[in-house]
């Protein structure tokens, strides 16, 4: 028996289909740098590995969503250019600095901040000013960019921080055609444009994100951010399939089946007995649920291939466990129940369940639980 097969789940993550992906990614962007995005422990891949795997395949930036985990990748050990976005009053500012990350700045409060703890730190901050272009979520309203600039221009005068880049994002890049992508462009654009008729002289200005990177050429400017395209997943199914974009699924969850049983006609299925054997058969219990990240409103839709079939859960996913109903076939305790993958066996995708669930392959690979082992595949010295 192989290492893996003892374990009750695992998530597969080919970190060799992440560096392909990134080389496809940077052919897209052949102008810029490419941003290798690994917040939320790199979509639930494992932050470390891909971030390596990401590195070695020519990214020049990893990007992550908070402080923590930016200096996590200082921690064990990851150099060259990282940035994080999502700050809050009283954060790990000086800690960032003396780790020489990239901290964006969307309002004045912010960098109030940053500049008191570069001060405190005798070392210049390293700042990105972000423009809300109309996502309307972080980022400075186009009416407080001057103020925001000028007083960031006065620091940077002073010596306590370098305004390293400006940037943006999208609301609608997924949506080929949008009239927001247009109009966010034009006003990015202005907002650079101001930025730098008041002295600002950016490392990089960067408003693409994976869906945008695969399809929106002209807003790749110096520097891309790719993110759940890295991981082999398509950022929109109207866009193309992940193989229409030459991309390979990384993650593939697995779970070995924890018993085999025979019930009769009528038998209910789990909580509620949302689902009743219509006759004799056979059951198979798959060992994760909800508590592992596997969506309970994916109950008695979503596809697991066990014993070379796909089938569907039967009744309700639990806590920790659900239930296929393997029409009678036998299918040996300890056998391979592939939730999803790449398709190499016909094993279901990410966005198969996505539709099960109503959501997106986003929300499915990046809520995969802590409890379930990353088994990470074809790494390299460099990244052991």
């Amino acid at each position: 028996m192989n290492e893996t097969a003892s374990l009750r789940a695992r998530a597969e993550i080919d970190l060799a289909a992440l560096r392909a992906n990134v080389r496809v990614l940077r052919a897209r962007a052949a102008g810029a740098q490419l941003m290798a995005v690994v917040k939320s422990d790199a979509y639930g891949h494992g932050a470390v590995p891909c971030a390596r795997a990401a590195l070695e395949a020519g990214a020049t930036w990893l990007g992550t969503a908070t402080p923590q985990e930016a200096l996590a990748l200082r921690a064990a050990g990851l150099g060259g250019r990282v940035m994080c976005w999502l700050w809050t009053p009283g954060g790990p500012w000086r800690e960032a600095i003396e780790a020489d990350i990239d901290v964006s700045v969307s309002g004045m409060w912010a960098l109030r901040e940053v500049v008191a703890a570069a001060t405190e730190a005798g070392i210049p901050a390293r700042i990105q000013l972000k423009a809300d272009t109309g996502l309307g979520r972080n980022g400075c309203q186009p009416a407080d960019w001057p103020e925001l600039v000028a007083a960031a221009r006065d620091a940077e005068d002073a010596g306590t921080v370098r305004i390293t880049g400006l940037w943006s994002h999208f609301a609608c890049a997924d949506e080929p055609g949008h009239p927001s992508i247009a109009a966010q462009l034009a006003l990015f654009r202005d907002m650079v444009a101001h930025a730098e008729k008041q002295g600002v002289d950016p490392e990089v200005r960067h408003m693409a994100n994976s869906p945008a990177t695969l399809t929106i050429p002209e807003a790749h400017f110096d520097l891309v951010r790719t993110g759940i395209a890295m991981y082999g997943i398509s950022p929109s199914p109207e866009l193309g399939t992940p193989a229409d974009f030459g991309l390979r699924p990384v993650m593939t969850l697995i779970a070995s089946v924890a018993l085999v049983k025979q019930v009769p006609a009528g038998h209910g299925i789990s909580y509620g007995h949302h689902y009743t054997t219509c006759a004799e058969t056979t059951l198979g219990l798959v060992p994760v649920g909800y508590a592992d990240g596997i969506p309970r409103h994916a109950s008695g839709r979503a596809p697991v291939l066990v014993g070379g079939v796909v089938r569907r859960i039967a009744g309700r996913v639990a806590m920790d466990q659900f239930v296929v109903d393997l029409d009678g076939d036998e299918v040996e305790i300890g056998s391979e129940a592939v939730l999803f993958g790449p398709g190499d066996r016909g094993e279901p995708s990410a966005e198969d369940w996505a539709q099960a669930a109503d959501t997106i392959a986003y929300e499915i690979v990046t809520r995969i639980g802590a409890r379930v082992p990353r088994v990470h595949l074809h790494a390299t010295p460099a990244e052991s």
